[in-house]
This record gives C-alpha cells, sequence and structure tokens, in this order.
C-alpha cells in the first residue's frame, strides 16, 4: 500500500465495519491515499474445515475465546503490522492525548476481540497496546476500530479541507470543551444567535468563545478542568464564572 497511513483491520466481520469507510471523510482520505485500511478475515486463516475460530477457555467459565492458531496466522500474514492494537474493555481509555500520540504511527494494526476475548498469548506475542473507547462492554470491536481509525485520522495532515477546522474543537491543547456554535438563521421561532457573534468584533468574539468554553467544561465536564492549559486571562475569568454561579445559587436559595 503506497498510502502515507495505513491501518490492518482483524475481525471476524469485516462487512460490519467496512461500510463505515466508504463514506465522508475517510472516504475521501482513502482516495486521497492519506489512509489506507485493510480488512483481514480471521476465518480465512482457520484450518478447520468450518472456519472455526474459537473455542472453550480452560479452567471453565462461559462463553467462548478466539484460539491463538488463526490470529498468530492471519498476524503473520501482514508484511509490516506496524503498531499493534488490541480493542478491548480492560484496555486504556480511548483519549483524545493517546488518539494523537496514535496518529504518529505510520501503520497500526487492529485487532478486533469477539465473544470472551482472544487467547492471552496473542497478547503476549504481539500487541503493543490495548485500547478501550469506554467503560462498557460491547459485542466485539469492529466499532471500536472504527472510532479509532476515524479518530486518528481526522488527527493527519491533509484529511481535514480546512486544517483549521481541528484548532478549538473539544479536547485541543487547551483540554476545554468547545464553544457553543450558531449557523443562520439568526433568529429562530423566537430564538436569537448572541449578538456579539453577529458584530464583526473579532475580539469580543475570541472572548465570548473562551467565555463558553470554559463554561461548557465547567457544566458539564468539570473534572476536565485539572488538566487544562489555562492562561492567566482565562483562569481568572473561570474564576469570574464560577463566582457568578455561586451568586445565582445563593440567589435561588
Amino acid at each position: 500500500m503506497g498510502s502515507k497511513h495505513v491501518f490492518h483491520i482483524l475481525t471476524l466481520f469485516p462487512d460490519t465495519v467496512g461500510c463505515f469507510f466508504g463514506e465522508s471523510i475517510i472516504k475521501r482520505s482513502i482516495e486521497r491515499g492519506i489512509v489506507a485500511v485493510e480488512l483481514i478475515n480471521i476465518r480465512d486463516f482457520s484450518t478447520d474445515k468450518h472456519r472455526k475460530v474459537d473455542d472453550y477457555p480452560f479452567g471453565g467459565g462461559r462463553g467462548m475465546l478466539l484460539m491463538p492458531g488463526p490470529l498468530f496466522r492471519s498476524l503473520e500474514s501482514i508484511d509490516k503490522r506496524g503498531h499493534v492494537v488490541y480493542l478491548n474493555p480492560r484496555g486504556r481509555v480511548l483519549d483524545q492525548s493517546l488518539v494523537r500520540r496514535l496518529s504518529l504511527e505510520p501503520v497500526i494494526t487492529l485487532i478486533c476481540g469477539h465473544y470472551e476475548g482472544i487467547d492471552e498469548r496473542v497478547v503476549e506475542h504481539f500487541v503493543d497496546d490495548e485500547i478501550s473507547i469506554g467503560d462498557y462492554v460491547m459485542t466485539g470491536g469492529e466499532i471500536a476500530a472504527a472510532v479509532l481509525v476515524d479518530a486518528i485520522s481526522r488527527e493527519l495532515d491533509e484529511t481535514l479541507g480546512n486544517s483549521a477546522s481541528k484548532l478549538e474543537e473539544s479536547f485541543d491543547a487547551t483540554g476545554l470543551l468547545e464553544y457553543d456554535q450558531y449557523t443562520r438563521p439568526s433568529e429562530y421561532r423566537g430564538m436569537k444567535v448572541p449578538e456579539v457573534l453577529l458584530s464583526g468584533d473579532h475580539k469580543r468574539i475570541e472572548e465570548w468563545r473562551m467565555r463558553s468554553r470554559l463554561i461548557n467544561t465547567l457544566e458539564k465536564r468539570p473534572d476536565l478542568l485539572e488538566g487544562c492549559d489555562l492562561t492567566d486571562e482565562s483562569r481568572q475569568l473561570l474564576h469570574e464564572i464560577e463566582e457568578e454561579r455561586k451568586d445565582e445559587r445563593r440567589k435561588r436559595d
């Protein structure tokens, strides 16, 4: 593959994840040679006439595990595996800092677990990272793989039509959530767009947007504020917002 960034995805259900890559930004990135996605069906590497790839876990227990043989052979069929990721609930929870780190890897191989997971010998022999997309359990790793490819692809140069689109997004360098946004019409069913956004005064708009980001983070994800990289001016603004909130609560009480 001649693309700048390559994703190999090992899965039992290639059609489940394949359709995702035929749409929107990912599709355009593939067509432009920025990203390449290879779907590898683990069942193709089974030596069983029924293409069996799973078996019961030693020691008992519910469910089935993916056997090491088909996974070893499917992984060994890839000339350049690059950074190997096993998608499963016990892994590190995906966040934007991890996405940025992974975007530096030119080749990534993703293993989609299924049933109760995979034989641990596969993890020990091949896996560089175990990643979860959240603290919940899903049927398989296909959706998680699509999430990871999408998030990483957005970090790559030339993926987005406007590279400035990545600036001031949620979880950017500041760590804050994104500001509120509006589009035409300026009034809809009696609800008006904040006047400052129609003023053309870029300094006031920038100040309003920072205030909006601080309010959104304070109200929706206050846990993020501890790790935010804020200027002294922004910290002062945050303090003022917090004091305003306290005054509002006192008035209600």
